[in-house]
């Protein structure tokens, strides 16, 4: 089954007696399965053009690797900036998609531009929801980070420069990532992160959904059209299919944000093992998100992190992958230039 099957498989079998439960799951089903044709139509589309060669930009790709024993979700691509002295500085990519959609093949050019500039790129996909909810996602990004380090001198990186990034739903996964790098946690596939001793030296959540749970916080402070609302309250209601849908201990690591606004609303009792690492956070203005990415700014600065929240007017979602745009421009500038000045 094609990945894309797999992202509109309905949440349950809606009985008979109930068509609005029908409608509304046939609704999101339709609405997910434009969405991913959209997205996969434009990225495959954009990699026919002659400047999409990876070997234009002094770039080797190896494809379809796989890291985990899920064969067909647990793979990643390996970009490589062969023109540039080794050892690397190293970028793992997750890609978003409302935990739903898409995968690492819709997000190459994420993989090609930090390549271009000297980074060795770990470009992941993961099982998505509703079939495989939460925590099927981060748990698989757990286990590339920690396939990812115990290789990475033998991908030609250095351990001791390690970014994670990535936008939106990925933009949550490194954040709960980076937490899992940082502090001693109970689940099984954190405690491996945090054990394989590579700690991200910085994070870039780009867009993020940082709190899954409570879907509804963003349209009771702006109405937001319908059909926005709603693939937020999707993203949330897959990937905690089957989980109680307000926060708890089991589903914590949903919320990366709430962890770190715990911390910092408790100053003198240390919740991090380790420091949180320099986080760079870009969102454009008009992003339905874009209140995530300010709590996330206001409790890292109330926990002494370095951050650098970054407010593009007039951006949309994900504004930053269209790369024509000049905001856009600017914003892969300035990650660039953070990258720099973090990783150099």
């Amino acid at each position: 089954m094609s990945r894309r099957a797999h992202a509109v498989v309905p949440e349950e079998s809606p009985a008979p007696a109930q068509p609005h439960t029908y409608r509304s799951t046939l609704f999101r089903r339709i609405r997910s399965a434009a969405a991913a044709a959209f997205f996969e139509g434009l990225a495959a589309t954009g990699r026919l053009h002659p400047a999409a060669s990876p070997k234009r930009h002094g770039v080797e790709v190896e494809s379809d690797v796989i890291y985990g024993p899920h064969a067909e979700f647990n793979q990643l691509d390996i970009y490589r900036p062969i023109h540039r002295p080794k050892p690397w500085p190293v970028v793992f990519y997750v890609h978003g998609g409302a935990f739903h959609l898409l995968s690492k093949d819709t997000h190459w050019l994420m993989g090609l531009v930090f390549a271009r500039f000297g980074y060795l790129v770990v470009n992941i996909s993961y099982r998505l929801a509703p079939k495989h909810p939460y925590p099927a996602a981060i748990e698989d990004t757990c286990a590339a980070y920690t396939w990812m380090a115990s290789r990475v001198r033998d991908l030609g990186g250095d351990p001791t420069r390690v970014a994670v990034a990535g936008e939106s739903a990925g933009g949550n996964l490194i954040t709960a990532l980076t937490l899992a790098a940082t502090q001693r946690r109970a689940e099984a596939w954190a405690r491996e992160v945090y054990e394989c001793g590579v700690v991200p030296r910085a994070a870039m959540p780009f867009c993020a959904m940082l709190e899954v749970s409570r879907p509804e916080r963003f349209s009771e402070r702006r109405k937001l059209p319908f059909w926005v609302d709603g693939m937020i309250r999707d993203a949330s209601a897959s990937y905690l299919h089957g989980h109680p849908p307000e926060p708890g201990p089991h589903t914590e690591l949903a919320d990366p944000l709430r962890v770190i606004e715990t911390a910092a609303g408790v100053p003198h009792e240390p919740s991090f093992d380790r420091p949180l690492p320099p986080c760079f956070a870009p969102v454009g203005t008009r992003d339905p998100l874009l209140d995530d990415t300010r709590r996330l700014e206001k409790a890292l600065q109330a926990l002494n992190v370095p951050v650098e929240a970054r407010y593009y007017p007039g951006g949309i979602h994900a504004f930053h992958a269209l790369v024509w745009n000049p905001s856009a421009r600017r914003c892969w500038r300035d990650a660039l230039a953070f990258l720099d000045r973090h990783m150099r």
